[in-house]
């Protein structure tokens, strides 16, 4: 919250920029960044001034498909949309879950008739519903939607830039809009235990990171199964650093051993997903990234079909639903699901109430 990329890209200019925002990975795909683990984790910092129920111009918005901007509510609850039929889908992994369920509770305020299919599948499964029509909505993640679902090499390290790429093209070529930008980045990196992160003084950057590694050569690099050979991968790190990690640094764990025996310290470092809700439960801190790993902020994909029945209404649901989700907030949903126990539909309807985003 993966699927490989099969673009060409994996040379990556080790000094491009990490505009931010901000992967998720794993389904039966493997296309985005933490997306194939039943959890994952979240995000950056809004690049949006427009806050829930804001008046804004169509110059502002990231639509940018010519309607007359986007309608003024304070509420979710306040939009009415009756009458109008959505299906409502998503993957197959926690985080997907949560917004798939985000989704649901938002358009059932608004008094749609909802058919909730969350839960598809992997990501290729989700995008062939979307593109059948057998869903008219799901969260998709601007990496995914670049490298995978349109084949493109090189994809952008501005969030904005990225996400406005893929919402022209998509919508050019398939009459998919993506809505709304959500701030969080679930993408790939890298973790450190308590005690390892104390012993530095603090968070590991990729550059030290890699140093400590090569300094001692008895350290680990703990990684699920298809990390190493990803070109979204550790090839990114190595490519960046300049060190490349010998195999016998390497131990291969499942995805969900890798944060708790990063935590014991067994691991030095952990492979991780940066909105997994492990990570704040077992006090793990992030390897901080400078622009390395791919982007992965989530949008509102909508059949066009679905969006011209109200598009001023859907731009201001996905405005409203996606502004507050940053790395910490989807990090603590997914932490919710996966550590507390909670319901998808629980947590999001509680969310959404929280928030006063739809009525309790």
């Amino acid at each position: 919250m993966k699927t490989g990329r099969t673009s060409l890209w994996r040379i990556l200019a080790p000094l491009l920029a990490f505009a931010l925002i901000a992967g998720a990975c794993g389904d039966d795909d493997d296309d985005d960044a933490g997306a194939d683990d039943t959890t994952t984790t979240a995000g950056e910092e809004d690049s949006s001034d427009t806050t829930a129920g804001e008046e804004t111009d169509s110059s502002d918005m990231e639509e940018g498909d010519g309607e007359e901007g986007m309608m003024e509510y304070s509420s979710i609850s306040e939009i009415d949309l009756s009458g109008i039929e959505i299906a409502v889908g998503s993957k197959d992994f926690t985080e997907q879950l949560v917004l798939g369920q985000l989704m649901v509770a938002a358009f059932e305020a608004t008094g749609a008739d909802v058919t909730d299919r969350v839960n598809l599948g992997g990501t290729a499964v989700a995008r062939e519903a979307l593109l059948s029509g057998d869903i008219d909505v799901y969260a998709e993640y601007n990496g995914t939607g670049w490298t995978n679902h349109l084949g493109q090499d090189d994809p952008s390290f501005d969030p904005d830039e990225l996400t406005q790429n893929v919402r022209e093209m998509d919508l050019a070529e398939n009459d998919i809009h993506w809505l709304g930008q959500a701030p969080f980045n679930n993408t790939y990196g890298f973790a450190t235990g308590s005690a390892l992160t104390e012993e530095n003084g603090g968070a590991f950057d990729m550059q030290g990171m890699a140093d400590y590694l090569e300094a001692n050569p008895d350290s680990t690099v703990c990684m699920e199964t298809e990390f190493p050979d990803r070109p979204d991968g550790l090839v990114l790190f190595e490519d960046h650093t300049g060190y490349t990690i010998p195999e016998d640094q390497i131990q291969i764990l499942d995805t969900s051993v890798i944060y708790t025996e990063t935590a014991d310290g067994n691991c030095d470092f952990g492979e991780i997903f940066t909105t997994d809700g492990r990570i704040p439960a077992l006090d793990l801190t992030i390897v901080e990234d400078p622009g390395v790993m791919i982007l992965y902020n989530i949008s509102m994909n909508v059949r066009d079909d679905l969006y011209q029945q109200a598009p001023a209404e859907f731009d201001a649901i996905a405005e409203m639903l996606l502004a507050p989700l940053d790395n910490e907030t989807m990090a603590d949903l997914n932490a919710q699901r996966d550590v507390e126990g909670l319901t998808p539909e629980e947590v999001a309807t509680n969310f959404l109430t929280e928030q006063g985003l739809i009525d309790g």
